[in-house]
């Protein structure tokens, strides 16, 4: 059991790291629509992305997908800067006419991204035969599922605060956090080392 809550506190504390905000900012930009109402489409998106990255993370781990590692880095704002994009055009508009299967392919392959990144985390602080890294692999995976609902039931009560308590419309809450996203990804992206 101990060695299980190490491994499962590696995978919630690097989600939920201030200095390693990168996965947080997705599932920000990912929620910009959607409220406590919406939670098929939210569990929807969120099992859709967590299907991607573990993928990617078990694929990566065992040696059958390798990228460079500032590859990954780039790419994973890029999918910030996307999401945030698309939501900023799409403010105010119901989401219920948005193609679900669009929304969901996207979360998908944005989800191999994050994965990818996720697994050269994990080969730092895993040693071993590649067996013996599945048991530690499932449960650090654990520990960032656990990150993400943590993070996504915070944006929807943020959401929920704003737009009831501050009478911010749906569209004005989209377009504010779209723009803080947009905002802060953008200087990520230019400090890769794809730009050094």
């Amino acid at each position: 059991m101990q060695e299980f809550l190490i491994y499962f506190n590696m995978g919630l504390t690097h989600v939920l790291d201030i200095n390693a905000y990168d996965h947080i900012l997705f599932l920000i930009a990912l929620m910009i629509p959607y409220a406590f109402k919406d939670w098929s489409r939210v569990l929807l998106l969120v099992s859709l992305f967590t299907l991607g990255h573990s993928l990617a993370l078990l694929l990566s781990v065992f040696g059958v997908v390798k990228i460079q590692a500032h590859v990954v880095e780039f790419l994973i704002p890029i999918t910030i800067l996307v999401t945030a994009i698309f939501h900023l055009f799409t403010a105010g508009k119901s989401g219920k006419k948005e193609s679900i299967t669009f929304v969901a392919i996207v979360t998908v392959v944005f989800g191999l991204v994050h994965g990818l990144g996720f697994s050269n985390y994990f080969n730092t602080i895993m040693a071993g035969t590649r067996a013996d890294k599945l048991i530690p692999l499932l449960e650090f995976a654990l520990g960032i599922e656990a990150a993400q609902i943590i993070v996504v039931i915070a944006v929807l009560i943020l959401a929920y605060v704003v737009q009831t308590g501050f009478r911010f419309s749906k569209r004005d809450w989209a377009l504010v956090m779209s723009a803080f996203v947009i905002g802060v990804v953008l200087p990520m992206i230019l400090q890769s080392e794809i730009f050094g």
